[in-house]
């Protein structure tokens, strides 16, 4: 009755579903969208956000299918705990204390996609946004040899102040209580901010977020920033200036957002528009970020 428009060539895709298993030997299940074969050295872009009981399902994403996916690459969302894929058991198993297993599972997913023989940790980019922000963030300072790129966009990072910020204090549920020191010690374990250090192998990232985000502080991101910068990590800030808790105020804006993240991702795992190969029988063409 109703069908979007074909906004890029998906001629050759498969879809395969997989399962990871993670530290506790829960089974993760995710989904890979991609060629049928490959050389064990797919761009992957791998996305997940694992968080408030929302169940992030496969859906037509345009962007990606047309700056990754027709150009060859492979994408992957994992539905890790956190989320409502499987009830009100699997969203309570990644809250609270639970949160650090949420990011271990996602670190499982990456590992499985070498495992499996479609890609290396330095052709792995991952990308999640707000509670997906604080999973990125702490795959850099928890899993850094699981990717070679990060896009950490519109993020919680610092748990120690976020329900001092905003909408953060609505999030206690699901995080926690800094405030007390039961909570704290569960918390400092996920606070990327307070985990980073000097001499890790930190891969390239990406911090995006809005000047007028109105229930993440632009704050977390802009901390994160500058002292990934001072302790002399490749890390990077940009900061629309409208849009609110998104990507900018009109399609404009939101395509700038994207395709800057995309590009950055791009070129970070070595994968360079110069040099990518589209898929046997893809569209040949050009499109508005060369």
């Amino acid at each position: 009755m109703k069908r979007s428009p074909e906004n890029f060539d998906a001629s050759g895709l498969v879809v395969t579903r997989h399962e990871a298993v993670s530290i506790d030997h829960e089974l993760i299940p995710y989904t890979q969208v991609g060629p049928a074969n490959g050389n064990g050295d797919a761009p992957v872009h791998l996305s997940a956000y694992g968080g408030f009981g929302i169940s992030l399902l496969p859906y037509y994403n345009s962007p990606l299918g047309k700056l990754w996916l027709e150009r060859g690459g492979t994408c992957v969302e994992a539905n890790i705990r956190g989320g409502g894929e499987f009830g009100t058991r699997w969203h309570d198993a990644g809250r609270r204390e639970g949160k650090r297993l949420a990011h271990d599972d996602f670190a499982a997913v990456a590992a499985d996609l070498v495992r499996r023989g479609i890609t290396l940790p330095r052709r792995i980019a991952a990308e999640g946004g707000s509670n997906g922000g604080l999973l990125i963030a702490n795959m850099l300072t928890r899993y850094p040899e699981h990717f070679g790129a990060l896009f950490c966009t519109i993020p919680l990072i610092d748990m120690r102040r976020y329900t001092k910020l905003l909408a953060g204090a609505s999030w206690i549920d699901e995080y926690g209580d800094p405030d007390k020191a039961d909570d704290w010690a569960f918390l400092k374990e996920i606070s990327a901010y307070h985990a980073a250090a000097p001499g890790q192998p930190y891969p390239p990232i990406l911090i995006a977020t809005t000047k007028r985000d109105d229930r993440v502080h632009p704050g977390h991101a802009r901390k994160m920033a500058a002292k990934l910068q001072a302790l002399g990590y490749p890390a990077y800030f940009y900061e629309a200036s409208a849009g609110g808790h998104g990507y900018g105020k009109d399609n404009r804006e939101q395509a700038a957002f994207i395709s800057l993240g995309t590009n950055f991702l791009r070129s970070a795992i070595g994968w360079h528009a110069d040099s990518l190969h589209k898929r046997p029988g893809a569209r040949q063409g050009r499109t508005s970020d060369e």
